[in-house]
């Protein structure tokens, strides 16, 4: 069966933690924890959680979290993080298109592009929020963050972007535990504010507002435009 890009992206990734977009874990939780009223009694679901970066912050400061990802590989990283820390953390391979459990939750968290956006059709994005909705509880809330269409739009992107799909093509070199180099061609959907609006809207949630994602950090009192990458969004039950 043949692997997808991502699947291959982050099999003996070691060296995610370099990573640039990785350096902001610490504000990334201070923005959840602010978000959820520092109630550390709220079960926390991870959805793409990488090598558990989040998840592993979350519990440095007292929070119940499970983490799941489609990569084993990535995982055994965070395990391995938790078992050095002696870290209480739940860390599960899972795809998040498949997620089945209900009502378990009462905050699920999607940041940094680990389980939205990647995935080959826009119907598996929809699956994915539809299937964290269903895990949430009836006051549950849904922090995520997704590449924001208003940004590419007003790069020069040449023939990378289609303005039909509103999908990037782009290629990854990924190196390999021997040493081998291999070309990934990827792909990654941007989405504009009212069509993730709608969408979270058709998964379940009853209320959705944005936030800004600057360089400095996620900011709740700036809407998103064109010069953030990024955009956020807030999604109640």
């Amino acid at each position: 069966m043949t692997r997808q890009w991502y699947e291959e992206l982050y099999e003996d990734f070691d060296a995610y933690s370099d990573e640039p977009y990785t350096k902001n874990t610490q504000a990334e939780v201070d923005f959840v924890e602010q978000e959820i009223g520092y109630e550390r009694s709220k079960r926390i679901l991870d959805v793409g959680c990488g090598n558990a970066r989040h998840v592993l912050e979350l519990a440095r400061r007292g929070y119940h979290v499970v983490g799941i990802d489609l990569s084993e590989s990535m995982l055994a990283q965070g395990r391995r993080t938790a078992k050095n820390e002696n870290l209480n953390v739940k860390l599960i391979q899972c795809d998040a298109r498949e997620l089945e459990s209900q009502d378990e939750f009462d905050v699920a968290i999607m940041l940094c592009e680990g389980a939205f956006s990647l995935m080959e059709e826009d119907e598996m994005d929809e699956a994915i929020l539809a299937n964290v909705s269903r895990t949430l509880n009836s006051d549950g809330k849904l922090i995520l963050t997704a590449p924001n269409a208003s940004f590419i739009l007003t790069q020069k992107s040449g023939d990378s972007f289609d303005e039909v799909t509103f999908r990037e093509r782009f290629k990854l070199d990924k190196t390999k535990p021997d040493g081998s180099k291999k070309t990934l061609d990827c792909t990654q959907r941007y989405y504009t504010c009212p069509e993730l609006k709608r969408m979270l809207k058709e998964a379940g949630f009853q209320s959705v507002e944005f936030f800004a994602c600057t360089k400095a950090g996620y900011n709740r009192k700036l809407k998103p435009n064109k010069n953030h990458f990024e955009l956020g969004a807030i999604a109640a039950k």
